[in-house]
């Protein structure tokens, strides 16, 4: 087993305090028993509840101290050779006396052959101890343990429901399993409980399910949000390059293509004019390939102590990777990576984990980042390498216009066939989906005031009545549009 000879090794090393971070608390346990086997020693475990005991059949009659600082003068003061695991000790570092005798425990250990192992959910050891120790963490079970981890959840439901039959998608449950995979063994076995004892069976209809409670077990710092609300591309007017590429590498991102030596499609940037559609577009990948969408919020990611905004950014993304095959929606970018000097150098900082993870990364997390400033971003972002497209996202031809007006009134219960389409459209020539949208809401409005429907006259007034973005700030949409004409490939 790999997580005990990795323990072996490091209590062989001599090294005198091993930390475990882990919520697997049975788990390691029978790890650290296992080593103390193989390297013939004592295996000690206290709890502030029980005391100090032996686990591994020895004499236990001996003094069992429950205190912090009683169960470390008993360590000191017998000498006698061991894995002492101090379950929970985390409460009690802090305290200077507490402190010392682990330091002075630590210092003889190698003589004495003494192994102080700190096993908590969470533990980190004040500056003066950590040169004396190493950190273990525990390995996630493989996917085969996965699998028989839902096999044996399977078995139980037969057992309990009297010999009914698990019905079971095969395809779903390669699928379950994948889902599965970055979780504890407890944690997977609990959500495949779930899935199985909903309805005795394993199907598609449950992995949605799943991978929302996965991301709720993952997501400690609240810093990506799972978007429950995904569309699909059908649902997006337009963007007929944009749907065409994505359409040549979904069976390489999902692993059902051919590989020939193809990398994994990266992501790609949007760039536009607010209300083009860049939002909805994120939200249609993750729908149309049938992936989890992740959005990272850059709002929750800024922390006022130094080094936290970066913890914060590795955990997230270390997350993300924990949930592919997904979608990483980086959702007006250039406001969470703008970097200025104004905030002690955060936001460069930032960047420069991002920009790194996003060249090295190897799982299957597909980046969507949405940007409407084109003069804020870093040249370090657009260059090849980090994402593979960058798509501008221009104002909808007269075409387009059409259909985005068909896709909303059919959204609103509304027959498309009522309405001057063509006449619509005419009139919106510089209005963006958003705004065509929005004409239609304040249309229904102002029909309802009247007690009627919507008719195309109403809907004609409001739009004469509506000045779009592009007219307002005329200016910077123009500069826009000319920058992205040769640097960039057209979404429509």
């Amino acid at each position: 087993m790999p997580d005990t000879s990795e323990i072996v090794r490091l209590i062989q090393s001599r090294i005198p305090l091993i930390v475990i971070e882990s919520k697997e608390e049975l788990q390691v346990l029978d790890i650290i028993s296992k080593a103390s086997t193989q390297l013939r020693m004592p295996f000690y475990r206290w709890t502030v509840t029980q005391g100090l005991y032996r686990l591994d059949g020895g004499n236990s009659r001996h003094q069992t101290p429950r205190e912090p600082e009683e169960v470390l003068h008993h360590i000191w003061s017998t000498k006698i050779s061991g894995l002492y695991t101090l379950v929970d000790f985390h409460h009690y570092l802090e305290e200077p006396k507490h402190m010392r005798m682990i330091k002075e425990i630590a210092l003889y250990g190698e003589k004495r052959r003494q192994t102080v192992i700190f096993l908590s959910h969470q533990c980190e050891l004040p500056d003066e101890l950590n040169h004396l120790a190493a950190y273990f963490q525990l390995s996630l079970p493989s996917e085969n343990k996965l699998m028989q981890t839902v096999a044996h959840v399977a078995g139980q439901w037969v057992k309990e429901e009297k010999h009914r039959k698990v019905h079971i998608d095969k395809e779903a449950l390669q699928m379950l399993v994948q889902n599965l995979k970055g979780l504890t063994l407890t944690e997977a076995k609990r959500l495949a409980r779930n899935a199985i004892y909903d309805d005795g069976a394993i199907s598609k209809n449950d992995l949605p399910e799943v991978a929302k409670a996965k991301h709720s077990l993952l997501n400690k710092d609240g810093v990506l949000s799972f978007e429950y609300d995904t569309a699909h591309l059908s649902d997006v007017g337009g963007l007929a390059h944009l749907k065409k590429w994505l359409e040549q590498r979904k069976s390489i991102f999902l692993g059902n293509g051919n590989q020939n030596g193809l990398d994994l499609p990266k992501g790609i940037l949007l760039l536009g004019i607010q209300g083009g559609g860049k939002s909805l577009a994120a939200k249609a990948v993750a729908g149309t390939w049938g992936v989890p969408l992740l959005r990272m919020d850059f709002g929750a990611l800024f922390n006022k102590y130094f080094g936290e905004t970066e913890r914060r950014t590795r955990e997230a993304l270390k997350m993300a990777e924990t949930m592919a095959p997904c979608v990483l929606w980086l959702d007006e970018i250039e406001k969470g990576i703008a970097t200025s000097d104004s905030d002690n150098g955060t936001s460069k900082r930032l960047l420069g984990t991002l920009l790194t993870w996003m060249a090295e990364r190897k799982s299957a997390v597909f980046i969507v980042a949405t940007a409407n400033d084109i003069q804020s971003l870093p040249p370090e972002l657009l260059r090849k390498g980090r994402l593979d497209e960058i798509f501008f996202v221009d104002l909808p031809d007269r075409e387009t216009r059409q259909l985005i007006f068909s896709i909303h009134l059919k959204k609103r219960a509304l027959n498309p066939a009522a309405f001057d389409l063509e006449q619509l459209a005419d009139l919106t020539e510089l209005f963006s989906g958003a705004e065509i949208e929005q004409a239609i809401v304040a249309g229904m409005y102002s029909a309802m005031g009247h007690a009627d429907q919507l008719t195309n006259d109403v809907l004609v007034s409001e739009i004469i009545a509506t000045q779009p973005l592009s007219v307002v700030m005329k200016e910077q949409i123009d500069y826009m549009r000319e920058w992205a004409r040769d640097r960039t490939v057209p979404a429509h």
